[in-house]
């Protein structure tokens, strides 16, 4: 039979399970950290879930599926653990670090800072900027720079820094971002983010600006732990 049910988009999904939570019915599930529809006889289409997505993952669609079974869906719902509610970026922990070891000389933090423009919110810079030409690009997760000790010496040195949150802003980054790099002679970009899953979006806007741009120059993706130690680089 047609029917409506609720679809889940993968790709936009930040793994937070408030949809699970929201499904009285039990017919969504978090599977390799997404949030899946594992039972279309279980959905009964009024999508409760729909309000519950931070991310705006989860839309109606219309198509062929088993008949809404409210009974074996009352069943399977009692009573069930409720998953941890929240992006996991959010998830509040104490981060213990081992003493401090004097650092040589030559790793010292200078005693300037190394910001090159102003501003830095990636919604606040213009698309067009002196500084932008010939610029080596930072584009950073705004949590990193407090994450990591000695951001400035190893991440902003000789670059034009641009910083945003994706899980925060509503506006999609990229767009911007493709301006920039259409506007203006840029040499290569760096992206440092956070672990969490919704800190991908910062590097997702970054490949599509690439796409629509239509560039294809030099960048690299930096990974950082919270408790601050390069993942990936």
């Amino acid at each position: 039979m047609i029917r409506r049910l609720i679809q889940i988009d993968e790709k936009k999904c930040n793994g937070c399970g408030l949809c699970v939570n929201a499904c009285q019915e039990g017919a969504i599930e978090m599977v390799n950290g997404k949030a899946k529809l594992v039972r279309e006889d279980y959905c009964d289409g009024l999508g409760n879930c729909l309000p519950a997505c931070p991310a705006g993952a989860i839309s109606f669609e219309e198509r062929e599926a088993p008949a809404f079974d409210a009974e074996a869906a009352s069943k399977h719902s009692e009573p069930k653990q409720a998953i941890p509610q929240g992006c996991p970026g959010s998830m509040a922990k104490m981060l213990k670090h081992p003493a401090p070891i004097a650092a040589r000389p030559e790793e010292a933090e200078p005693a300037g800072n190394e910001l090159m423009q102003w501003p830095v919110q990636i919604k606040l810079v213009p698309v067009k900027a002196t500084y932008f030409d010939g610029a080596d690009l930072l584009v950073a997760a705004d949590c990193t720079a407090y994450a990591f000790a000695g951001f400035h010496r190893k991440f902003m040195k000789n670059r034009v820094t641009l910083i945003g949150c994706p899980k925060l802003d509503e506006r999609d980054y990229s767009e911007k971002l493709t301006e920039i790099l259409k506007e203006n002679r840029i040499r290569s970009v760096k992206v440092v983010r956070m672990e969490v899953p919704c800190c991908g979006g910062i590097e997702n806007a970054v490949r599509q600006a690439f796409l629509n741009s239509g560039k294809m120059i030099p960048w690299q993706v930096v990974v950082l732990s919270t408790d601050g130690r390069v993942l990936e680089e």
